[in-house]
């Protein structure tokens, strides 16, 4: 039951993800900015862990790839700033350092992952500082967007349920 659970609720937050970043998306120089992701990877952190979160934020690029609204670059933000997320509020056990965690994961760890895999993957030699400006701008909207639901949902009711 409980691994149905936990399927059940990643297929959600991947709809969720996938349908969001379709509506809510702006373009953030050499990127798009998909705030509903990065509010979704809080989400999911904090609900289900590092490793479920990460295969989350898997899905969600895949799928907006499959789909034609995504880039590339969807995989290592998403990927490592969700992962890192649920290892921060595994840590700690606030929801504040899910969002940083995302922020941080995204924003820098990311971003700067971004650039030996934009040059081999999509060809382009942009620099650090050009994936590091819209990766912030991007995460920290969707971070904030993250826990400020997270900050309204009642701990007893859904996240400890988890």
């Amino acid at each position: 039951m409980k691994r149905t659970r936990l399927l059940t609720t990643m297929a959600l937050f991947v709809a969720i993800g996938t349908l969001g970043s379709h509506l809510l998306w702006f373009p953030a120089g050499i990127a798009k900015a998909y705030p509903v992701q990065h509010a979704v990877n809080v989400l999911a952190a904090v609900t289900l862990g590092p490793l479920p979160a990460a295969a989350v934020a898997f899905m969600i690029g895949l799928l907006r790839n499959l789909l034609g609204f995504g880039t590339l670059l969807a995989f290592p933000g998403g990927m490592i700033g969700a992962f890192l997320a649920g290892v921060l509020y595994l840590k700690f056990g606030r929801k504040i350092w899910a969002a940083v965690g995302e922020v941080v994961g995204t924003g820098i760890i990311g971003a700067l992952f971004a650039v030996p895999y934009a040059k081999f993957l999509m060809g382009s030699s942009a620099g650090a500082f050009f994936f590091v400006p819209p990766f912030l701008v991007s995460s920290i909207a969707g971070a904030a967007i993250g826990w400020i639901v997270l900050t309204k949902v009642k701990e007893k009711s859904l996240v400890q349920n988890m």
